[in-house]
């Protein structure tokens, strides 16, 4: 049987599959939103996790003679004859931190209109445990017509994607798969293995490799709160974080987490998702939601602690000018999905403080639109500030001179230990 591939969703995990699966097969990248497919049709991806040259490579358009291409498209017909269909969109958390499932479903309603019989779906998007055999499929059943292991089959491979890093890209990262039946996760597997270079491991059923994928996050935002608890501690006691995770890092098993911020469409959601499949089946998860809740403090506490050394310097918080730099969820990255940057925002609103952002890797649209906060593009060197906060290690940040932007009297804060100039705190 020939391969084609559709890959339903092209945001920083399915783009970068799409492009890997089409330097070896025919791949389609189905995505709703009309202006994305447009911008990368012409080879231009704004999340910047796929180069111009690289993207350019695959298209269809580039390559009309080559059997195997990438065609982005919006149109159902595009991708009803493939046999492969890779479900890649988000699985966010409501205001109330409750999995919300919604594009999923729309995902799979999309996939079952197109449905045929031998055709194998295969979930990335990060869910609980149970999720794609009885959530999804319930809805390609239903819309299809078609039985579920005997008409069409499914697969789950978690996504792995770094957003902004370079050096661990897609098929630099090894792969879990499974499939719902053996045979099926033997072919799931070896299609991913066809184009992951870093190898694939293939888990002998779709709940194992769901709660795989689930527990590597919550693993992480549960390290990260206990360095976040210790550097509120240290803080107490006068003791330079910093230099207490040095000091025990010369052991070889300790673990090099540190403290900050976990927002991010994947740490400071996952965990969720985990803990609300525990409490259905009557378990209240302590440790889970302990680190959740330690962890989206963490703007409130980095607002607090900037205050109180505003005061210690006696500067007036009333219409004080405060220069906040980044507002990304992570550092090198234009994504500004759940960044927690806007809780220190509101935070220090409270305070009557004039902030201003700036971040030259964040869309200012974007950051207004999904929070109503005005971000800056561009620095104006002719304003002094009265505190600086650096939220975001973005590299480009190194070129500033903190002190020519700063006012005499200042406070200068370093939520990521990472400006080589001397501050007033950081975590």
């Amino acid at each position: 049987m020939n391969i084609k591939i559709a890959v339903i969703g092209l945001g920083y995990v399915g783009l970068p599959l799409a492009r890997l699966f089409a330097t070896k097969f025919p791949v389609v990248g189905f995505d709703i939103n009309e202006q994305r497919i447009s911008e990368l049709n012409n080879g231009i991806d704004l999340t910047l996790e796929v180069e111009e040259d690289l993207l350019k490579s695959v298209l269809k358009s580039q390559n009309s003679s080559s059997s195997n291409y990438l065609l982005c498209s919006n149109k159902l017909e595009d991708i009803a004859d493939c046999n492969y269909y890779i479900v890649t969109v988000p699985t966010p958390v409501d205001k109330h931190n409750k999995p919300d499932l919604t594009p999923l479903y729309k995902a799979s309603e999309t996939v079952a209109k197109v449905l045929k019989k031998g055709d194998i779906v295969i979930y990335e998007s990060t869910v609980y445990p149970g999720v794609t055999e009885e959530e999804c499929v319930p809805v390609l059943e239903k819309l299809s017509g078609l039985k579920f292991n005997f008409d069409f089959f499914a697969g789950y491979s978690p996504e792995r994607i770094n957003p902004g890093d370079k050096e661990h890209t897609v098929d630099k990262i090894l792969k879990v798969t499974a499939g719902s039946t053996l045979e099926i996760g033997q072919k799931v597997d070896a299609l991913y293995k066809s184009v992951i270079t870093a190898g694939t491991h293939l888990a002998p059923t779709i709940k194992v490799a769901e709660a795989a994928k689930v527990i590597e996050n919550s693993q992480r935002d549960i390290n990260i709160a206990f360095v976040n608890e210790l550097a509120k501690i240290f803080n107490i006691l006068d003791i330079n974080t910093q230099d207490v995770l040095e000091a025990a890092g010369t052991k070889w098993n300790f673990l090099p987490f540190k403290p900050g911020l976990v927002g991010g469409h994947c740490i400071g959601v996952d965990p969720y998702y985990l803990a609300q499949k525990a409490m259905e089946a009557g378990y209240h998860p302590e440790i889970i939601l302990a680190g959740r809740r330690m962890n989206d403090s963490m703007g409130e506490y980095v607002a607090s602690e900037v205050v109180k050394l505003m005061i210690k310097k006696e500067i007036v918080l009333h219409k004080a000018e405060l220069l906040l730099l980044g507002v990304t969820f992570k550092e090198n990255c234009p994504d500004v999905r759940n960044t927690k940057i806007v809780d220190i925002v509101h935070s220090l609103k409270e305070y009557g403080i004039n902030i201003t952002i700036y971040d030259p890797w964040a869309k200012p649209e974007e950051v207004l639109h999904e929070y109503g906060i005005v971000c800056h593009s561009e620095l104006n060197n002719e304003t002094k500030y009265d505190a600086v906060v650096l939220g975001v290690s973005h590299e480009v940040f190194n070129e500033l001179n903190i002190g020519s932007l700063t006012k005499e009297n200042n406070v200068i804060y370093d939520v990521k230990g990472f400006l080589s100039t001397e501050v007033d705190g950081r975590l």
